[in-house]
């Protein structure tokens, strides 16, 4: 298996499904995994849940999603 990937898409392309369940790291909207999260909503992945302590705000963080 490559660990190393060109892109947060292609890091998630394969494993991403509808329905799972994601952890989200940071704290507030400092540190969280923008690129990660901006794959996922590329991606379309659906019925997602989500563990955070923060689902940061409209159009950004988790609020994107």
């Amino acid at each position: 298996m490559n660990k190393i990937f060109p892109n947060a898409r292609a890091a998630l392309e394969d494993i991403m499904k509808d329905g799972q369940t994601i952890a989200v790291g940071g704290f507030g909207l400092c540190g969280i995994p923008e690129a990660l999260i901006a794959a996922v909503k590329e991606l379309g992945t659906k019925n997602l849940t989500a563990i955070s302590n923060n689902a940061g705000v409209d159009d950004f963080g988790l609020g994107i999603l």
